[in-house]
């Protein structure tokens, strides 16, 4: 019997509210640079959340044409311009075997909120009939596809905050058993508008206050932490089976060794407080990868801020890792970039691969007061490491739970 293929990644892209590429958003996740500040593209003003991470410096017409831009929810024409960068180097491919995913939690929200908006002041002719079209989750992948001439599966994949990770692990298995040679993965998610935040602000899910300092909001795994911190913005990777890469000379950022997802069935926004499912999604991806909890050299968290999630992952953590886990790095890079809704969990992928290139911890800022001893979680400073398989968590609202093992290769 043949062995599986592998997954490897040739590419990455970023649109954060650090920076419009992969490469700055980078730097600054490694620097401790915070991207969250006052929100200025929507009304705060009686909102009990005033900070947020908003994508700046970014011209869609880079990206898209006038007439698209026009048509385009925002988190689709930053799944664009990610997977542009990705896709920078890529090479040859046959179209027949290359498909398209797009993660997202919400899809494109402030074009079906426009649209309502239209429909409730000017009446029904005045609604854009491109709302049929570019109002659907899978918007933004069949436009890449299009554009990309890719003829493989294409598709908008939704599981919350988890959505990304669960995209780059189908995409990995499609590799692994032979239904691709190429996956381009692309989470993307923009929620800054008051309804979003004012719903998510009444399940005490949103860090008040902060106004005038934006960046100590995000407090990962901080006794004082109060909610997570909403970003907008994408992330892309893209992946190729080891022999098509290897065929055309690309250069490999690391393999998707192993994928874990599971459903917590308990509750539809609080996690389990024991952490099952979360301890039986690091497990699976674990022996997915076919290694061991002793082989990992470090986790980046899911850590979103938020007082019940970092509970449950800090105790699935130690369930999974045991002793071992008081000298593991963790962290949680939301601490600088927000959360990124549905794109979380790609662009911790692609910061997780370029941590195992680097050899740096990136760190966890704001981390005063630690709740979770225990835990060695990297803390003000980025931490030089040799890091060859890094667990990296994506849990969301619904009981999703994902968990991937990235690997050098």
């Amino acid at each position: 019997m043949n062995a599986p293929r592998r997954a490897v990644v040739t590419g990455v892209g970023a649109v954060t509210p650090q920076a419009t590429t992969m490469a700055g958003t980078w730097d600054a996740v490694v620097a401790g640079r915070s991207g969250i500040r006052a929100l200025e593209s929507v009304d705060v003003s009686d909102l009990a959340v005033s900070v947020g991470g908003e994508v700046s410096a970014f011209d869609p017409l880079d990206h898209v044409s006038r007439s698209d831009a026009r048509r385009l929810d925002p988190h689709a024409v930053y799944a664009i311009a990610a997977a542009h960068e990705a896709m920078r180097e890529a090479g040859p491919r046959d179209p027949d075997r290359f498909g398209v995913t797009v993660a997202t939690g919400s899809g494109p929200v402030t074009l079906t909120q426009e649209a309502v908006r239209a429909l409730d002041k000017r009446g029904p002719r005045r609604i854009p009939p491109g709302v049929v079209v570019y109002g659907g989750p899978d918007a933004a992948a069949a436009y890449l596809s299009q554009l990309y001439d890719a003829r493989g599966a294409s598709m908008g994949l939704s599981a919350t905050c988890a959505s990304g990770t669960v995209a780059l692990g189908e995409a990995m298995r499609a590799i692994r058993h032979g239904y691709a040679d190429t996956v381009l993965v692309v989470g993307a998610d923009d929620c800054l508008n008051r309804v979003n935040l004012a719903v998510n602000s009444s399940l005490g899910a949103l860090a008040p206050g902060f106004a005038d300092e934006p960046a100590r909001a995000s407090r990962p795994f901080d006794r004082s932490r109060s909610g997570f911190v909403m970003s907008a913005g994408a992330a892309a990777v893209l992946l190729e089976s080891a022999e098509h890469a290897a065929a055309r000379g690309a250069t490999v950022l690391g393999e998707v060794a192993g994928f874990g997802v599971t459903s917590d069935a308990h509750h539809p926004t609080a996690p389990r407080p024991d952490g099952r499912g979360a301890v039986a999604a690091m497990r699976l991806a674990i022996d997915d990868s076919r290694m061991l909890p002793a082989d990992v050299d470090h986790v980046n968290a899911h850590g979103t801020g938020t007082p019940l999630n970092d509970a449950m992952e800090a105790s699935a953590l130690r369930t999974v890792f045991g002793d071992s886990i008081r000298t593991l790095p963790v962290t949680s890079t939301k601490s600088t970039t927000g959360h990124l809704l549905g794109a979380a969990g790609t662009l911790e992928a692609a910061v997780a691969l370029l941590s195992i290139r680097d050899g740096v911890v990136p760190p966890t800022i704001n981390l005063d007061d630690p709740e979770f001893p225990e835990l060695d979680v990297v803390a003000d400073e980025a931490r030089p490491a040799r890091l060859r398989a890094v667990v990296t968590n994506s849990f969301g609202f619904g009981g999703h739970n994902a968990s991937l093992v990235l690997r050098a290769v």
